[in-house]
């Protein structure tokens, strides 16, 4: 049987699996500390822990680790990052500074099976979920190079559809013998599993960002296949019942596509369907790529929604687009890096 990889244990289980080896319970938070907060993955280095115990450890166990395949790093700072993974897949991260808050944009599955018809990362075929280390270890990696102020899910692949995998990593994340983030710098988006919000918000504490990018049930049937199974009414009425500590709000994520969703009509239909949900909302003008036919918004009509916005005294911020130079925007790297490894096979 294949060592168990400690970077897949919450530090719950890790309590439960070294009880299981006949050690005792606090042996798991000295490890647990090893790992996520001096970085060894070498048990041989913990040296707090007996010389016996850690050859049993190594004999039973293991600590994963991620090195990326390619680094690239864009004038505005953005760093983009490609992990090759053990079964030879590739998922990719994006490190974007800001003011010194460095913001970590991680993936959550191998391709992504929502099919919503803006993006990229659903013209590749899904594969399979991460595993809780494959989703930690992006983390790991990137604070080797830079300090990580905010995680967010919003990387490869739909979050909620991997909950088996993406709530152990929230709670290693979070965890204060852990990499010790504040739940208040942890994001989870969705494009709108419903029953997944439900069992998300009864999970752990973190914050909520839904991709919404459509204010009527046809258009958004359209580009988010989703929709069909969990339309407007019934996503917007998880939202309202998601769980948000005092002072929170929920972030509505809006992709402007021109002539497709970024009217005066739009926001104004915007307005009426979260009014009554404490929340904030990110509009991000279209990133075009190749074979997609929609086109970017004007700068006068992301303009003209945003005012629209604030002039119903609503918390608005048009997300600057970053690292345009290096192939940021989520699956470009990838895609463009399969296409080479293709190439040369042929």
């Amino acid at each position: 049987m294949a060592n168990v990889d400690l970077k897949n244990l919450t530090l719950a289980d890790l309590e439960a699996f070294i009880a299981g080896q006949g050690k005792e319970r606090f042996r798991a938070r000295q490890i647990f500390k090893w790992i996520y907060q001096q970085g060894v993955i070498d048990f041989a280095s913990m040296t707090n822990l007996s010389r016996e115990f850690r050859a049993e450890l190594a004999a039973t166990a293991c600590v994963s680790d991620l090195q990326p395949e390619v680094v690239e790093v864009s004038t505005d700072g953005t760093r983009k990052y490609l992990f090759r993974l053990e079964d030879g897949a590739s998922v990719e991260s994006v490190l974007i500074p800001d003011e010194g808050r460095n913001t970590l944009c991680i993936s959550s599955q191998v391709g992504c099976a929502m099919a919503c018809e803006f993006c990229l990362t659903g013209t590749f075929r899904f594969t399979r979920n991460l595993t809780t280390a494959e989703i930690v270890n992006q983390v790991c990696t990137v604070q080797r190079d830079a300090e990580i102020r905010n995680i967010v899910f919003m990387g490869m692949g739909e979050p909620l559809a991997n909950l088996d995998n993406v709530v152990p990593a929230i709670k290693i994340l979070i965890d204060n013998d852990g990499l010790q983030f504040s739940n208040r710098r942890v994001t989870v988006s969705t494009s709108g599993l419903v029953p997944e919000l439900d069992i998300l918000g009864a999970s752990v504490t973190v914050n909520l960002a839904v991709s919404l990018n459509a204010t009527t049930d046809e258009l958004r049937d359209r580009i988010m296949p989703i929709n069909r199974r969990y339309p407007l009414k019934e996503l917007l009425a998880a939202c309202k019942r998601f769980p948000l500590p005092s002072r929170r709000y929920i972030t509505f994520e809006y992709v402007l596509i021109r002539d497709l969703n970024d009217t005066l009509d739009d926001a104004r239909r915007l307005v009426r369907l979260v009014s009554d949900i404490p929340c904030k909302i990110n509009l991000i003008a279209f990133n075009e790529h190749e074979g997609c036919t929609f086109r970017a918004p004007t700068q006068e009509a992301i303009d003209r929604f945003h005012k629209y916005l604030l002039d119903k005294h609503f918390t608005v911020i048009t997300r600057a687009s970053r690292g345009g130079d290096i192939s940021a925007a989520c699956g470009q790297l990838k895609g463009r890096l399969d296409k080479s490894v293709q190439g040369s096979t042929f």
